[in-house]
């Protein structure tokens, strides 16, 4: 698939680009400059059905404590682009920054388009400062305005013109894999080691990831898209740090499985809280216990015992002890990963379910209510992703909450759902549509 970057100094409303293209908010934008570090790609379909993807950038120049490191990753994403928007602000003309940026640009020796940004008004196309544009050196600057979708839509058509036909096959569903959790637990750190290469930055302050980054990978002949996500604190401060925790939650909600980072010298409820989110919305979770390098050998198995008893109802998920900087654990991770995804979309035929329905209720006897006791017809498996049963009962109010735990337990153990969210369903056969009880 073709790629096409955004480029530019901060602040010049690349990220309010990025979105108006995509169609959806999915980039943080904020007043102020610095808020995108890492570069966040997506794909864009084209009104004449071209697929490419959609790179945005840091911005360059920054002059902050960011530029260099922001500076590899703009360097590193341009390599197999085919095709740079160079954002200018279209209204206030050129700084000192363009220039270098337009310098770093020729190096790379690949086609750019300028594209003048937050000209919402057509006067503005001539004004002194517009026609400045033009000493780029890059042709006619596109005049744009993402808040009010001024020109966006010409800018899409334009760009899906200069790019070649996509010649390949299509992928398969690649796994998507959130690597969440608290900030500042290395979350950042594991994502660039299962890449072999620096795709993130990482810094030792919390909070250096404010938006979650989709990176393409391959591993054992499966496709992944690994998600760095921000840390997500237990109240966020700022809007950005607010918007950076939406971003994880819902990059959460979306992943196929979830890898819940954990610091083994600190952790508790807020671990639960992270894991629970992906559970709850039927999300596989692997934890990968990082930096168990710094573990000492005394500390080991004390270690582990502080993390089963501390993270109980997180029992059932596959834990990995990994680390970031010798790269121990990280097979195994991917591994358990691909394995929980599997599991969670196998599929039980219904003959098997009823056969074991009957073992389960001849080995334990529904409960009773008043002389009446609960009975399970039938059953059958009606979803994946997250595993979801059906069974047909005399009446779902009969259903104790012990008796359905116990119904799960044996889906888990019997059935092979054992390390994965699954969802029951209990309707009442012959009773008002709407009547069932749903639990995950």
């Amino acid at each position: 698939m073709a790629k096409v970057a955004i480029v530019g100094r901060p602040n010049v409303g690349k990220s309010s680009l990025f979105n108006r293209l995509l169609g959806r908010r999915e980039a943080i934008v904020a007043d102020f400059a610095g808020v995108t570090r890492d570069v966040k790609e997506s794909e864009v379909v084209s009104d004449d059905g071209k697929h490419f993807t959609l790179l945005d950038t840091g911005g360059l120049w920054s002059g902050d404590e960011w530029e260099h490191a922001i500076e590899a990753r703009v360097r590193d994403a341009l390599r197999d682009v085919e095709l740079v928007l160079f954002c200018v602000d279209g209204r206030d003309g050129l700084a000192a920054a363009d220039f270098e940026i337009a310098r770093f640009l020729r190096t790379m020796g690949m086609p750019v388009m300028v594209v003048a940004t937050k000209v919402d008004d057509p006067r503005h196309e001539e004004a002194p400062a517009y026609f400045e544009l033009h000493g780029l050196g890059f042709g006619e600057p596109f005049p744009t305005a993402a808040e009010h979708a001024r020109g966006t839509w010409e800018l899409l058509a334009a760009v899906a013109e200069r790019l070649s036909d996509d010649e390949g096959e299509a992928d398969d569903h690649p796994i998507r894999v959130a690597i969440v959790g608290r900030p500042n637990v290395g979350k950042s750190s594991l994502l660039n080691a299962l890449l072999g290469e620096e795709r993130v930055i990482v810094a030792d302050m919390p909070g250096t990831t404010r938006d979650a980054i989709d990176v393409r990978f391959e591993y054992g002949g499966r496709s992944f898209i690994l998600i760095d996500t921000a840390g997500l604190r237990r109240k966020a401060d700022g809007d950005v740090e607010y918007y950076a925790s939406l971003r994880s939650e819902e990059a959460t909600r979306r992943a196929d499985v979830a890898v819940l980072v954990v610091d083994p010298a600190s952790f508790g409820d807020h671990e639960m809280r992270v894991g629970n989110i992906a559970l709850e919305h039927g999300v596989p979770v692997v934890m990968a216990v990082n930096k168990w390098d710094l573990v000492e050998d005394a500390a080991l198995e004390p270690t582990r015992k502080a993390l089963r008893e501390a993270l109980v109802h997180l029992a059932a998920v596959p834990r990995i002890e990994t680390s970031a900087l010798t790269s121990f654990g990280l097979h195994e991770l991917l591994a358990s990963a691909v394995r929980v995804y599997d599991q969670a979309r196998q599929r039980v035929s219904t003959g098997v379910v009823n056969r074991w329905i009957d073992v389960w209720t001849q080995r334990q006897t529904p409960p009773n209510f008043k002389g009446t006791s609960l009975r399970v017809y039938y059953g059958s498996q009606v979803d994946v992703a997250p595993p979801t049963f059906v069974f047909s009962v005399n009446n779902e109010r009969y259903v104790t909450r012990a008796y359905e735990q116990y119904l799960r337990n044996r889906l888990r153990e019997d059935l092979n759902f054992t390390e994965v969210p699954i969802r029951t369903v209990f309707k009442a056969r012959g009773r008002r549509e709407g009547s069932k009880r749903v639990r995950t």
